[in-house]
């Protein structure tokens, strides 16, 4: 296995709108911004991915319209997923590994503002049963969270003080969209309240992967990418435990999470609840740093918000605030897809 590393993370400030903005405009200043951290041009990254949602843009191949924020020259490799840009940077580490390239430009973006998400996001359950109901995501998560109360694992004001710490943390991140003392609210779909639940809006995010001496050329202090693995639930929420997550610890064993301790979490959690079902799947006790950033309860930009807990976790390890973290970024309804990481500073390399 090669080392490969996250050197440099760059993102938007997000906002709930950003009318005046196309996707291609919202993500150039972070694709300049990431390349200029490391001196590198378009010219020299060996490979190119992105992770969007044609849903979210309203039209097909609009991926190929954000393109335009890379350059139409020189010609590069490039490919794209329909899916959040954690699974970008999954394809861009395994184009590394086989030596096929020596860096990668990995970004993701999302505009969530111009449509009703809720909705949106139905369109991602079972076409023959689930779906024809349009029950929307937030009303999925309250069912999760009500299976959690149910089974002891939480209650209303558990669930308020994650929300409490995640936006009060959010106040040192310059680029969250809420943060400091928001208010729990009126319920959406009980028990869920508006502060258990994400914001909408619009932003993007990129990073650069680099293998070996690259990377250390780069980066002061590399992110190295210790063990990455994803997995996926049953796509019927009825054959699944809901207060459960198999599929995080799966792919949390097979990434190496539980070799040694971790001393940060940047969990992809939309909702309150869901940061109880991570911690559970993934050990996690009090004496890991979970969220600093705030996490997605803070900004939650679709398709980009995965690829931000990787980059927040390599940031904090670039900054010498971590030795070894864990980032995790989920799809799908009630955690149906999870992706885990494990990233490491130069020093805590064995």
């Amino acid at each position: 296995m090669r080392d490969v590393a996250i050197v440099a993370f760059a993102q938007t400030d997000h906002l709930r709108r950003t009318d005046e903005l196309s996707e291609v405009e919202m993500l150039m200043p972070v694709l300049h911004q990431v390349l200029d951290a490391t001196g590198l041009r378009t010219s020299d990254i060996g490979f190119t991915c992105s992770g969007s949602s044609d849903y979210l843009a309203g039209r097909a191949f609009s991926f190929t319209m954000a393109l335009d924020g890379v350059g139409a020259h020189p010609p590069i490799s490039e490919s794209h997923v329909e899916m959040d840009g954690a699974w970008a940077l999954y394809e861009a580490w395994v184009k590394i590994q086989t030596g096929e390239a020596d860096t990668a430009l990995v970004y993701a973006y999302g505009k969530s503002s111009p449509g009703q998400v809720r909705d949106v996001l139905t369109r991602q359950l079972d076409p023959y049963y689930t779906a024809p109901l349009w029950p929307d995501s937030v009303a999925l998560a309250a069912l999760q969270a009500q299976a959690l109360i149910d089974a002891g694992d939480t209650d209303e004001t558990a669930l308020a003080a994650i929300a409490t710490r995640s936006r009060q943390d959010a106040s040192d991140n310059p680029h969250a969209q809420l943060s400091g003392a928001v208010p729990a609210g009126d319920y959406l779909v009980q028990p869920l309240r508006t502060g258990d639940c994400p914001p909408v809006g619009d932003g993007a995010a990129a990073v650069i992967l680099a293998a070996g001496d690259t990377a250390r050329a780069l980066c002061a202090r590399p992110a190295w990418i210790r063990g990455i693995d994803h997995r996926i639930e049953a796509h019927s929420l009825g054959v699944r435990e809901l207060t459960e997550s198999p599929s995080t610890r799966l792919a949390a064993e097979r990434a190496g999470v539980f070799d040694r301790p971790v001393d940060t979490a940047e969990l992809h959690a939309p909702f309150t609840s869901q940061e109880v079902v991570l911690r559970k799947a993934l050990g996690l006790g009090d004496e890991v740093t979970v969220n600093p950033s705030g996490g997605a309860l803070a900004a939650n930009p679709l398709m980009a918000a995965g690829l931000i807990r990787l980059g927040e976790a390599a940031a904090r390890i670039h900054r010498g605030e971590s030795d070894r973290a864990l980032a995790h970024a989920t799809s799908g309804p009630c955690l149906q897809q999870n992706l885990v990481a494990v990233l490491e500073g130069e020093s805590a390399h064995a």
